[in-house]
């Protein structure tokens, strides 16, 4: 999509819909987590929530993770991302995270949460905040996605946190969401759906010769200012074997008005909430 287009609200509508379905997904699903539930079983309540409300192809299907596993603690191989037989316990972190599609639309949200008191996790919560504050701040000034990423990172560090975004394919802690075209019969391949995959490695082809990419990592093939379009940003929080995280849609154009080159799609999502809630009580 165009920088016009984006100014403009374009199809902004359509991914906002989709943004906040897939979050009050997580918000419901959340809710009926009970000590005993595994991962498998939180994964396939997210995919059968939003199959109820019409979804029929994602971007990825949903994932689950539950304690440690929040922190990606041990993963060495892509395998370790998908669901598992861990059961959820009595104040224990989870995280949410599903990318689904929508009349054509993408969205790839997380949602942290835990089952009961757990201080350390609240802790990440509320220092993710200044993450989101930096990283549109950064963008903004039209830095190079390479160096915002560091910046994100010696935050992290100086907080006393481990970057686990780190531990994603690519290292990313972002990547471009585009329109899907819909098909009657939308397949999917190691948990990815076709039509997502065949648009992510079409604007890799045309990113390589323009020199660009469409994940956003620390290595050489990031350095280059944001570009125009949908971003799924997800900073990954760890303390020992407590993770958390937020991911959310940032909209960049080619504004020449800071405000507008770029900004997050919806200021009403459950992290942001929270954070407001907790200004307004101090």
């Amino acid at each position: 999509m165009a920088g016009s287009e984006l100014r403009a609200g374009g199809e902004l509508s359509g991914f906002r819909e989709v943004q906040r379905l897939a979050y009050e997904c997580a918000e419901a699903v959340a809710a009926q987590l009970r000590p005993g539930v595994t991962e498998r079983e939180a994964a396939r309540m997210q995919r059968r929530w939003l199959r109820e409300r019409g979804v029929r192809d994602w971007f990825h299907l949903p994932f689950a993770w539950f304690g440690d596993r929040t922190a990606f603690t041990g993963f060495k191989v892509p395998l370790q991302f998908f669901p598992t037989n861990r059961r959820l316990e009595p104040g224990m972190p989870f995280i949410l995270d599903m990318a689904p599609v929508f009349k054509g639309y993408t969205a790839d949200i997380g949602y942290s949460g835990c089952l009961g008191l757990n201080p350390v996790h609240d802790r990440l919560l509320d220092d993710l905040q200044v993450h989101r504050e930096l990283i549109l701040a950064e963008v903004r000034e039209r830095r190079p996605l390479r160096e915002i990423y560091e910046d994100v990172e010696r935050l992290m560090i100086k907080q006393g946190y481990a970057n686990r975004h780190r531990a994603y394919p690519f290292g990313v802690i972002a990547h471009k969401v585009d329109r899907v075209k819909e098909r009657r019969i939308s397949p999917h391949v190691f948990g990815f759906g076709t039509q997502s995959l065949k648009g992510l490695a079409k604007d890799a082809l045309h990113g390589h010769r323009e020199g660009w990419s469409p994940l956003w990592s620390p290595y050489r093939f990031s350095q280059h200012p944001p570009r125009p379009g949908l971003w799924a940003v997800e900073p990954h929080l760890g303390f020992r074997g407590t993770g958390a995280k937020f991911e959310e849609i940032l909209v960049v154009t080619d504004s020449a008005d800071p405000e507008e080159s770029a900004f997050w799609l919806d200021e009403d999502l459950p992290h942001v909430r929270r954070w407001a809630e907790g200004r307004a009580a101090a």
